[in-house]
């Protein structure tokens, strides 16, 4: 008999210039999601102690299957963004096992045999989707604090690779990283200044 559950997927950093996109997919027995399943909401609106206390529990918790993927700026740079993203989410999903079907955030179908339900927005409204991203973005805003201190000056601790004005000046200032995407328009200008 097919497995009923139905995995989420969400990426996080597809908007950054600098560091990886990361994906995870997060899944549960159909009618047996986590005790605490309503505090699930999207990641970036909650507080970084209240998304570390929920991906504790989601990764500790019996009831739940969870994984991730990711791509790093060589991918990212060859693909592009959009290409690299789908194939860390299509990898985190393959992670989990059978699936009867995923949930996948924003419009874009996933290159699996898998039945999908894209949701926009799918983060506010699907649980499922919103462990996801919270699994993802705490492990990515830990991935950014390491690289933080690799390539220090560009205050990636605090902006996580966004473009913000303060990453921006410090992009003029230091020029790219190696960590920086090349293929990402202010990278690529900036770039041109300081080779």
């Amino acid at each position: 008999m097919m497995d009923p559950t139905w995995a989420g997927t969400d990426e996080v950093g597809r908007g950054c210039l600098a560091g990886p996109v990361v994906a995870a997919a997060v899944a549960w027995r159909e009618g047996k999601p986590p005790p605490w399943v309503g505090e699930l909401r999207d990641s970036k609106k909650l507080s970084p102690n209240r998304r570390e206390v929920l991906a504790k529990r989601l990764v500790a918790a019996a009831e739940v299957r969870w994984s991730l993927a990711w791509r790093g700026i060589v991918e990212i740079d060859t693909q592009n963004i959009l290409q690299a993203s789908l194939s860390a989410m299509s990898d985190a999903l393959s992670q989990l096992g059978e699936l009867a079907g995923v949930y996948v955030d924003g419009n874009q179908k996933l290159p699996i045999g898998l039945p999908q339900e894209t949701v926009i927005g799918g983060d506010d409204r699907i649980p499922q989707i919103a462990a996801a991203s919270i699994v993802a973005k705490v492990f990515r805003d830990r991935w950014m604090e390491n690289l933080d201190r690799e390539f220090p000056g560009y205050n990636w601790t605090g902006n996580r690779g966004y473009g913000t004005p303060d990453h921006l000046e410090a992009l003029q200032r230091l020029g790219p990283s190696p960590q920086h995407r090349r293929s990402f328009a202010p990278v690529r200008q900036m770039a041109l200044f300081t080779a």
